[in-house]
């Protein structure tokens, strides 16, 4: 792992959320971003070399929505930055660790993920993210960036 990629934050309102975050970071979000496969929908704020992503819930089944009825609003997860998504995953069930999806997927803000679940993991549920290529195809129609200014 090479670092920590982003911390996620789950939230009830995002354009409530995000003039909350953009007061406390004195920054303002670059991306907003939607992922229906995940039932998400997603806001990013950069400081130096840490991200925050704020998460929203596009519908009342998703893990986002579930999370928020159980435990509020908060932190949903830590997500690290990996080389080879492939490789770390394999390592991780070697060591023990229990792969929520053992095929990484698209997530938001062009990455590749998967989780690994919290019950292995002190109750962090945990991300491993690793950069798409950009000469990668371009995402399924399903899944919808919209750019800050560009909606």
């Amino acid at each position: 792992m090479n670092k920590i990629e982003h911390l996620g934050i789950a939230v009830r309102d995002l354009e409530v959320s995000n003039v909350l975050f953009e007061k406390l970071l004195g920054v303002s979000h670059y991306k907003t971003e939607e992922v229906p496969s995940e039932g998400v929908k997603t806001s990013f704020f950069k400081i130096g070399d840490s991200k925050i992503e704020l998460l929203e819930a596009l519908d009342s089944d998703g893990p986002i929505a579930k999370f928020l009825a159980k435990k509020g609003e908060g932190i949903h997860h830590i997500a690290f930055e990996v080389d080879d998504i492939v490789k770390e995953i394999a390592r991780l069930e070697k060591e023990g660790f229990h792969v929520l999806n053992k095929t990484p997927k698209r997530g938001a803000d062009n990455k590749l993920v998967a989780f690994l679940h919290p019950k292995k993991a002190n109750g962090v549920l945990v991300e491993l993210c690793q950069e798409i290529p950009l000469h990668s195809p371009r995402p399924k129609s399903t899944e919808r960036v919209i750019n800050k200014g560009r909606e």
